[in-house]
């Protein structure tokens, strides 16, 4: 039961980049697959990323592949999310949540249990 805080929103320029971060606090940080989804007005979360407990591995879904990167520092208790290459389509809010080992793989919100409050990106000129 993990609490989570995203933070590094803001308003970006197209083509520029950002830096999320999720913040944990609580038991076993290093236990959890964490992941990345987002919610644009109107439309249901999409998941976007997710990563091992060790983050020796990461997955990422078609619409952001090749331009953002997810990481975890174990450490910090942080996960972060580095997005390059913003379009007007990734405006969003940005939440972090987890799940387990076994589950990793998917990028459905039904199979991750606690999230953050989110931090809102918007991508506009």
């Amino acid at each position: 039961q993990l609490q989570l805080v995203e933070s590094g929103g803001g308003l970006v320029q197209p083509g520029g980049s950002l830096r999320l971060s999720c913040a944990a606090s609580g038991e076993a940080f290093n236990r959890y697959v964490i992941g990345w989804f987002r919610q644009a007005p109107g439309k249901e979360r999409e998941g976007i990323s997710s990563i091992t407990t060790s983050g020796d591995s990461a997955k990422y879904a078609d619409s952001v592949r090749g331009r953002f990167t997810i990481s975890r520092e174990n450490a910090k208790n942080t996960v972060y999310l580095q997005m390059n290459s913003l379009k007007p389509e990734d405006t969003g809010v940005y939440y972090c949540a987890t799940s387990f080992p076994h589950m990793y793989g998917t990028l459905h919100e039904a199979d991750f249990g606690s999230w953050g409050q989110g931090t809102q990106v918007t991508v506009s000129s």
